[in-house]
């Protein structure tokens, strides 16, 4: 299998060189600096469990060349970089023929494309570029810093959250179980998922809160495990985003998250305190500390869906105020906010104080 990884951050690198070390023709597309240190150095990895370290050789490229025949074209961008390069992504399409998601990829004579990242917006802007039968959409399931040269990485399980894609139909297909086994021959747990929209969307509902709430912190994830207040709006603001999905009839998915929207606080906090204290969530998060601009973002396609929706969100608002550098911190340690055992009934703006 061809395949173009186009984006070469730190997940981007990270899945061109595995998917490069289990025997899959890749490139990666890169530029200026990042470009001629792939060229010059590779792409170096240390596994963040093992401490193991591996070089990869990838081949790296400038641009996407349309005499190039690419069975696949991974787009690992942030989601605020989306719009500029749908118009080179269309570029590269010229003269060539609509895939058949029926055929194995190699048979194709052009690329599918696979947006693979935070998306709350839907696919209609890639559809509307390059054709909805060239559009997939997916997520990594693997967290990724780096250091230097070197890329940290972790691959999450499958019960945690896997590599997930899926066609926009829902349906499988050849060319997606094509690549779920590249994915799973270079390492990576894998899902396909019937309904990839409404898992973008609530996974939107999930980490736009978290990386706000991070934010709201001082953009530190220690005094984020000790400020109470900042855990309380990060898990109040999940539950504000579940029920503007629920109302607009998006499932939330996968349906085991749905445990948030049942659990008494007190519970989730035990939890959430934990799982932010635990020595995974520097490299699991800690890219949020880098990418305040594609959180932005993306907390404004998330808030247009709960606009839409209608439903009250006062801890979204509030957390959505710490994308603003000038914003002041909560204090460090803060706990002024009453936690509830059941779901809020507040008015927008209306947050309990001890």
């Amino acid at each position: 299998m061809r395949i173009l990884v186009y984006g070469a951050g730190n997940i981007g690198s990270l899945y061109a060189a595995l998917l490069k070390e289990s025997g899959q023709d890749v490139s990666i597309l890169a530029r200026g600096k990042r470009l001629a240190d792939i060229r010059e150095h590779g792409i170096e990895l240390e596994d963040f469990v093992t401490g193991k370290k591996t070089t990869a050789h990838v081949k790296a490229v400038a641009r996407l060349d349309a005499a190039e025949d690419y069975d696949v074209v991974l787009v690992v961008l942030p989601k605020n970089h989306i719009s500029e390069v749908l118009p080179l992504l269309r570029e590269s399409l010229s003269q060539k023929s609509l895939p058949q998601k029926s055929l194995p990829l190699k048979s194709m004579q052009t690329p599918s494309f696979v947006f693979f990242g935070n998306n709350a917006a839907g696919s209609r802007e890639m559809t509307e570029a390059l054709g909805r039968e060239r559009v997939l959409l997916g997520f990594p399931g693997a967290a990724a810093v780096s250091d230097n040269h070197t890329i940290r990485y972790l691959i999450l399980s499958k019960r945690e959250q896997p590599t997930t894609l899926g066609e926009l139909d829902g349906a499988s297909s050849v060319r997606i179980e094509a690549l779920a086994d590249a994915l799973r021959a270079a390492g990576f747990p894998v899902s396909i998922c019937s309904n990839m929209d409404a898992w973008l969307k609530t996974h939107a509902a999930e980490i736009s809160p978290t990386a706000n709430a991070l934010y709201a912190a001082g953009a530190d994830i220690h005094r984020l495990v000790r400020t109470r207040d900042a855990q309380v709006l990060m898990l109040r603001a999940i539950r504000e985003g579940y029920s503007a999905l629920s109302k607009l009839g998006i499932p939330i998915t996968p349906r085991n998250h749905v445990v948030f929207r049942w659990l008494p606080e007190p519970v989730l906090l035990f939890f959430a305190r934990r799982m932010l204290a635990s020595a995974m969530t520097d490299i699991k998060i800690g890219h949020a500390l880098g990418a305040r601009d594609e959180f932005r973002a993306l907390a404004e396609e998330f808030r247009e869906l709960v606009r839409e929706a209608g439903v009250p969100a006062p801890s979204i608002d509030i957390l959505s105020r710490h994308l603003d550098l000038q914003t002041e911190p909560l204090a460090d340690g803060s706990s002024q906010i009453r936690r509830r055992s059941t779901p809020s009934r507040s008015r927008p703006g209306q947050i309990a104080m001890k």
